[in-house]
């Protein structure tokens, strides 16, 4: 093949449950799976450190992360955009 591919980077999109973090925060990931013997839809999660660049996300915001190259030994994620804002009553 002569055409280069272009890699498209993954991307997923949950909420802001840590921003204590200097240029990082903890994303909470959340999907759901079917069981595999009873069927039953469950709630799965895993937490991604992400580097924060020109976007400030506030706790409790869901954002969109994208991978990159690795940053550090557990960041490989950057925030690129924020979907919905945090409804912080108070």
């Amino acid at each position: 093949m002569t055409e280069e591919r272009k890699r498209q980077s993954q991307s997923l999109t949950g909420e802001v449950v840590s921003t204590k973090m200097a240029d990082t925060v903890v994303v909470k990931v959340t999907r759901k799976v079917k069981h595999p013997l009873y069927g039953k839809y469950i709630k799965i999660y895993k937490k991604h450190f992400a580097h924060i660049g020109s976007i400030e996300p506030k706790l409790g915001d869901f954002v969109r992360i994208s991978s990159v190259r690795p940053i550090s030994k557990k960041k490989h994620w950057q925030v690129s955009e924020i979907i919905r804002e945090a409804n912080i009553i108070g």
